[in-house]
């Protein structure tokens, strides 16, 4: 059983999910250093990313079929974006999608022009989109998840940013976020290291070695399965989940401690830290650090 957390079981584990039962209260003292996935914990990401990836997966799919002399069946965001790519390395996603529609193509190299069809040309069909995206739109936050990592802060606790995007430092740097984080170690560092990807353990385990701390007294905030897996079996201390996708029942059964809609919902059991403003003199900005591979403290 992790520590830190109000409630015993997973019975009111779930319930905190639909907003009955007790409040979930992280006692904050038990841990040392707090790690947040980026899409959908910290931005307000997931729509974007699955409007672009049906964009892209619509196009190869309509042509595939054609080629084929087989029946088109449209990408379905809800479903496929969720199940097979959520939370995974780009190309990794691609591949999972693939093998669901019982697709085979060549994994591919990163330099694959964006028109080449393997994984890695898609994924970089769908990066080129969403780079325009975001410069076109900008950045979409969660503004209770910013509160409470300027509380955390305040509080002397250590921060990182465990993302599978490659774009994290940019979107980040487009929000105006980056100097919130001691470390980061995204999809960019995890290739450089050669990390496997979320549901593996590895980024998280290398997050709490660069802060310095035991993963055993960390939290890791995560919204999809796949991130969720990887906290536990990296042996993260307490495991928020964050269901945004009315997913809670799978986020628990993957190995979430407590499963809250928004972090709003979380309250923080931590003496004398009262939640400081983002101008408090309390907080003090430190660059997040990407992890390379001779990086260390």
């Amino acid at each position: 059983m992790s520590r830190g957390l109000d409630g015993e079981s997973n019975g009111n584990r779930a319930s905190s999910a639909s907003g009955r039962g007790k409040p979930k209260v992280l006692v904050a003292d038990d841990y040392d250093a707090m790690l947040f996935d980026m899409d959908g914990v910290i931005t307000r990401s997931a729509v974007s990313h699955g409007s672009l990836w049906k964009v892209v997966m619509d196009d190869f799919l309509e042509q595939f079929s054609e080629r084929n002399n087989i029946p088109f069946r449209a990408f379905d965001i809800e479903l496929d974006y969720h199940n097979f790519m959520d939370g995974k390395p780009r190309y990794d996603g691609v591949c999972n999608f693939l093998v669901s529609r019982g697709i085979a193509l060549p994994f591919g190299e990163p330099s694959d022009g964006a028109h080449t069809d393997t994984c890695c040309g898609l994924g970089n069909r769908k990066n080129i989109q969403f780079k325009e995206h975001l410069e076109a739109h900008g950045v979409e936050l969660f503004d209770s998840t910013v509160d409470m990592i300027h509380r955390f802060r305040a509080g002397g606790k250590r921060v990182a940013v465990v993302s599978a995007s490659k774009n994290c430092e940019m979107v980040l740097r487009k929000a105006d976020l980056l100097d919130l984080f001691d470390v980061m170690v995204s999809g960019r560092e995890a290739a450089a290291m050669s990390l496997a990807g979320k549901p593996a353990p590895d980024t998280y385990q290398k997050a709490a070695e660069l802060l310095d701390v035991e993963i055993a007294r960390s939290v890791v905030f995560e919204d999809s399965v796949t991130g969720v897996q990887a906290g536990k079996s990296a042996g993260a201390g307490c495991i928020v989940g964050i269901d945004r996708a009315a997913d809670a029942a799978a986020l628990t059964w993957y190995g979430a401690d407590v499963v809250v809609r928004d972090l709003s919902e979380l309250f923080l059991d931590w003496p004398d830290s009262p939640a400081p403003s983002h101008d408090d003199p309390r907080v003090e900005p430190s660059a997040a650090r990407p992890v390379t591979p001779d990086h260390r403290r």
